[in-house]
């Protein structure tokens, strides 16, 4: 199938585990891809992971800096015309201290990667949509974001703050052909995690593929009447 065929995706956090395994599947059914992360080495390395003849290009981009975000959405724009797809995956994830005494820092460090990088390239990427005349926007929540665990609130507050935007950007946007969803995983099965918890059950984690499937669905035709939802990917986990 090549259902992706003419449309381009950008996909932030590309050099990560599911930035890797959801570029790996848009590519394989025809998207044109603009990879987005930090570093750029990385991102190499990842573009040439995707199948052979896939339309690619990356964009090292510090998705904290709203003029880089902004100067990256021109460049995709240059390089592949109209934006279809935006898949926002980078985040990230920390323990921390007991909340009365976690810092400034480490509070802004979790919002600003989880929930302002989602913030500034929507913001960046809508007029494009707009343009084009509709399309999808799928990002990462958690799902920590339900309920509140010890020294994690940073990380279950910016992850709760990523529902909400996209709940609001929905109602904002549903009129104008753009959906807007977020996805919950669960346990993520990824060589991190099994190194963090040698003890875990990974055969109830969630696969990269398996998460990657259901972001490609939102991103899908068959999706067109999904708007606003946060979706549990859970496994069993």
């Amino acid at each position: 199938m090549n259902e992706f065929t003419g449309r381009t995706v950008i996909i932030t956090g590309a050099a990560g585990n599911l930035g890797r395994a959801t570029a790996d599947a848009f590519a394989r059914r025809g998207a044109r891809l603009a990879l987005v992360d930090l570093d750029l080495d990385a991102l190499r390395s990842a573009q040439e992971a995707i199948p052979e003849g896939s339309d690619s290009a990356v964009f090292a981009t510090d998705l904290m800096d709203p003029s880089a975000v902004s100067k990256m959405a021109d460049g995709i724009k240059a390089r592949f015309g109209g934006i279809h797809v935006l898949a926002n995956i980078a985040g990230g994830f920390a323990m921390g201290p007991a909340l009365h005494e976690t810092t400034d820092a480490q509070w802004d460090h979790m919002m600003d990667l989880n929930a302002r990088t989602v913030f500034n390239c929507c913001r960046a990427v809508v007029p494009a949509l707009l343009e084009t005349g509709g399309g999808r926007i799928i990002n990462v929540s958690a799902r920590a974001a339900n309920r509140g665990s010890g020294h994690m609130a940073p990380y279950c507050a910016s992850k709760a703050a990523v529902i909400t935007l996209t709940e609001s950007l929905s109602e904002e946007l549903k009129h104008r052909r753009i959906n807007v969803n977020c996805i919950m995983p669960g346990t993520i099965d990824t060589p991190q995690n099994r190194a963090a918890m040698p003890d875990g059950d990974f055969d109830s984690w969630v696969p990269l593929d398996a998460l990657a499937d259901v972001i490609l669905f939102l991103a899908s035709d068959a999706a067109r009447g999904v708007t606003g939802a946060a979706v549990p990917v859970y496994g069993r986990s």
